[in-house]
């Protein structure tokens, strides 16, 4: 019978002591990246996991953190979900997972005062309905972690990327290819559209640093980002007067709707209209064009959630609230730039 691997085995293969693996597996801040890795790689490679069931009953927790995000069929929280899985399940907690469809009441149950019944310890939440007046109106008591565009108040960490950055730099790209006249699809001037009207802001102020100013015809609302939005925000872009001959889409779905309404219209891409997505999703690596993409580091934001999260349920005193910039970067691919030729 195979003898089960224990702490003591990780740390040999690490090289660290078995309070370093400890204050790894449980979350704790105080570990140098360098020695996270080490440590993740051994308990991957020896398929360690920790006995957390005796700890968690005798100190009144489930054992289960929740993932609710706004929607499950879109690929960039599907793949989040898979990143945050792996590392939750290293440090042996199961996840549990909630599609709200962006509900306010959906929303606010998961953070009410009373509402995790012995279900769930703490929760990473992406919440879309709620603005940051209702977030603070939460159970005090819980532990939780927010992904997407609401900033801490100071008793929740909040993760995610510079959507400001990140879309200057997109739009960038698209002026510095000589493109000039570039439009934004997805702009969402309501209260709880934050992230998107952050990627408003990144368009006009690479409009503005190249001393340009943004036509406002060629900025489009959707109330989602999905193909749907995406293929109808281009039609109605193409049949302007003067129709753009670059977008920057929110999110590598609407990139990819608008292609399929650029191609329907016998237009090309990238030589008539050129294209930028938003999250580096699998569908725009294998798309006709692949898709120029601003690409989230999806590992970070959850390895990091799942610990801070850990450490907020495993301390005595709440620590403060954390603002986490994950990285991100422009993948430029054949939406932009076209084929390379074969050497």
């Amino acid at each position: 019978m195979r003898r089960e691997v224990t702490l003591r085995d990780v740390a040999e293969l690490a090289g660290v002591s078995s309070r370093t693996v400890s204050n790894v597996v449980n979350g704790y801040a105080n570990v140098t990246e360098h020695t996270r890795e080490r440590v993740q790689r051994a308990v991957e490679q020896l398929g360690y996991r920790p006995n957390v069931l005796a700890r968690n009953l005798a100190q009144g927790r489930s054992g289960q953190i929740a993932l609710v995000v706004p929607y499950l069929d879109t690929p960039y929280f599907s793949e989040l979900l898979q990143s945050v899985i792996r590392a939750a399940r290293v440090r042996g907690y199961n996840v549990l997972i909630d599609q709200t469809d962006g509900d306010p009441e959906h929303e606010r149950a998961f953070i009410a005062h009373g509402s995790r019944r012995l279900l769930f310890d703490g929760v990473i939440f992406s919440p879309l309905g709620l603005d940051q007046q209702a977030l603070a109106d939460r159970d005090p008591t819980l532990p939780l972690v927010i992904l997407g565009e609401r900033s801490s108040d100071g008793g929740f960490d909040h993760i995610g990327i510079d959507d400001v950055a990140a879309s200057r730099e997109a739009t960038e790209h698209l002026l510095d290819l000589g493109r000039q006249r570039v439009a934004a699809i997805g702009d969402q001037p309501y209260a709880t559209g934050e992230a998107a009207q952050r990627r408003t802001q990144g368009f006009r102020e690479a409009h503005a640093a190249r001393g340009r100013t943004p036509r406002e015809d060629l900025i489009i609302s959707t109330p989602r980002f999905n193909r749907p939005d995406g293929a109808r925000a281009m039609a109605h872009l193409l049949d302007l007067p003067e129709p753009p001959d670059a977008v920057f889409c929110y999110s590598d779905l609407v990139a990819l709707g608008a292609i399929r309404t650029i191609v329907s219209r016998g237009l090309r891409v990238p030589e008539d209209v050129a294209v930028v997505g938003y999250d580096d999703i699998e569908d725009g690596r294998f798309s006709n064009p692949t898709v120029t993409t601003v690409s989230p580091d999806k590992e970070m934001i959850a390895t990091t959630a799942v610990e801070r999260l850990l450490l907020r349920i495993s301390s005595a005193t709440p620590p403060e609230g954390l603002e986490v910039r994950a990285p991100h970067r422009l993948i430029v691919r054949e939406s932009t730039t076209g084929r390379v030729s074969p050497p």
